[in-house]
Formats: structure tokens, sequence, C-alpha cells
């Protein structure tokens, strides 16, 4: 089994070495696993407000990451990194990407417009807004950031229900354009289990949303967004079971950017609840 999605302290809200990070996935007996820390944000504003890595310090971050696949030979390493799109922004992201040979990049959508949605310190902010419509243009910013050729993965694609908020409308249109992008994409997406440990408390993404991504054969990865080395690989057995019930008999890894497919039977052992 794999887990795609693993911080580290320099994003400035995750703790623990990077080294914690790779033993503990060791102990769980995950086949592989790929660092994902926050691209820094246009503007290194990221840092400042603990929200990303500083712009110096994403060469460390790529070094220290081959240092660990030397160390841990026993693990197979990969060099992700997860970056936020938001419209504007596309021609930094892309420059900035070109200069390490990442193995995957996941795009995740965190902002409508200024609003970090679902920051914390800003969901006070829901109350004033309505919901159907910030549902509406999330799927609308998830669309257009597949369009951008940027990404292989899309992360936590339904982080807007993170706080309980639920559209009263019929969302279904949306859901269906946005799987069918997805599909002429060629992105995949990620069953993300931190849902499970948010107001919320379901995986990212429902297992509704996630059967209509199955009906466009939308490729999956698995991703624990670990924030602290005890959340790696965590509650994958509920991933798994999610992937199943939709219908999925295949996951997806990424060398170089290169997508390979890998029968869910194969896994070696899935990591159960914590």
């Amino acid at each position: 089994m794999i887990d795609y999605h693993i911080h580290t302290n320099l994003c400035g809200h995750a703790i623990g070495e990077m080294a914690d990070y790779v033993k503990e996935a060791i102990s769980s007996d995950l086949e592989e696993i790929g660092f994902n820390d926050h691209l820094p944000l246009n503007g290194d504003s990221g840092k400042e407000q603990n929200l990303s890595m500083a712009f110096d310090e994403l060469p460390h971050y790529v070094s220290e990451v081959m240092n660990l696949r030397k160390s841990y030979p026993e693990i197979r390493i990969k060099l992700g990194i997860e970056a936020d799109f938001t419209p504007g922004t596309e021609s930094y992201t892309r420059e900035l990407l070109t200069r390490y040979d990442f193995d995957y990049v996941m795009g995740s959508v965190h902002y409508i417009g200024e609003w970090a949605f679902d920051h914390p310190g800003e969901r006070k902010e829901w109350d004033s807004r309505d919901v159907d419509s910030v549902y509406k243009e999330y799927f609308e910013l998830l669309r257009k950031s597949a369009r951008t050729s940027l990404f292989d993965i899309i992360g936590h694609c339904d982080l807007v229900k993170k706080f309980g908020n639920r559209p009263v409308g019929e969302i279904s249109k949306d859901l269906d354009d946005t799987a069918k992008v997805f599909k002429e994409c060629g992105v995949a997406i990620e069953i993300n289990t931190s849902g499970l440990r948010k107001p919320v408390s379901e995986i990212y993404p429902s297992c509704e949303i996630l059967q209509v991504y199955r009906k466009y054969d939308v490729p999956i990865v698995f991703g624990s967004d670990a924030h602290t080395p005890d959340d790696v690989g965590r509650d994958f057995d509920k991933a798994v079971s999610l992937a199943r019930q939709a219908g999925y008999q295949e996951f997806v890894t990424f060398e170089n950017r290169n997508m390979k497919h890998q029968k869910l039977d194969d896994s070696k052992s899935i990591v159960s609840s914590q």
C-alpha cells in the first residue's frame, strides 16, 4: 500500500522529523510513501502564515527526500509536492515545478478568492456564505486546476465539506462535469483519510462522489495527509474499503510523473485503523 500525502515540519503546521514519518511507514508495512509538503506560495507569504515552506527551503526539502531514499532502501520514497491552485498563479507554479524532478504533483484548492475556506481561523465566514454557491465555485476551481496540466493528482477533492457544511441543492451536474474534466486531463484523485479526523468525520471524497469518478474511470491514489508521524497510513483499511465499495479494483503510483496501475489485491498489506 502507498501513502502519497505526507507533510513535514517545514510547512509550519506539521510536527516531527522527516525520518520519523519514514520509520512509521516502515513499521506499518507500507510499501511506498510520498512526501507531499506545500509548495511555497507565491510571494512567500505562506511561511509567515504557517501555511507552506519558504521559497529558500524548497531545495532542502528535495535534498532531504533524496537522503532518506539512501538511508531507508527498504521502502520506496517518492518526491511529491502539494501545489495550491489559485487562478493567476499558474506561471509561478509552473516555473517552480520545472526546477525539480518531482515524482508527482498534487494540486489542491484551499481558497475561493481570498477566503481560505478550510482554515479554522476563517470558519466563521461560512455563516455569511451561501453553501450551494460555495460548492459550485469550489468544483469549478477543481476543473480549472485540472485543465492547467500542472497536476498529476487532485487532492482531497471535496475538501469544501471539512466543517460539515452541506449543499441543499443538487450537485450531480457539477460532479459529472468535474469527473469528465479529470478524465479528459488524465489526472488521478486522492482518497484522503484526514477527513475522518476533521469535523466532517468523513473520508475525502465521499462514497457518492467517488462512485461518480469511478463511473468515468478516474484513477485513485491513497493519502493520509499526515501532519504527525502517527498519522502515516492512518485508517487505510477504511479507505480501501471505500474504494472497493465504489467499484475500484486498482490504484496508481507515480515515478518521474509517469502513472503506473496496480491492482488493489496486489498490495502487500492494508494499514488498519489506529
